[in-house]
């Protein structure tokens, strides 16, 4: 996500839908037909790019997990990766 900081305005319109701002959606990389996720904390409300706020959730969730595997570099990643592969041809 880009670290950009500036302020835009839309106007809420009568069924309650808001037009993205262009600048707004090339700073989040959203493009039609993307979804955006609604983080609402007391007062302020972030909009996010959802593709980019699950990705971020489930890093959060699976952090610690490759030191409990024992894939400490990328390495040890990438040769688990290729015996799974030989692994799974075998079948």
């Amino acid at each position: 996500m880009s670290t950009t900081t500036f302020v835009n305005d839309a106007r809420v319109m009568s069924k309650g839908q808001v037009t993205i701002p262009k600048n707004v959606r090339a700073a989040l990389g959203i493009d039609t037909g993307d979804r955006v996720t609604f983080i609402v904390d007391g007062n302020n409300v972030r909009v996010v790019n959802s593709a980019v706020y699950a990705l971020m959730r489930f890093q959060d969730q699976m952090s610690g997990e490759a030191d409990k595997a024992g894939l400490l570099s990328e390495e040890d990643v990438a040769e688990w990766i290729t015996s799974s592969r030989r692994t799974r041809c075998k079948r």
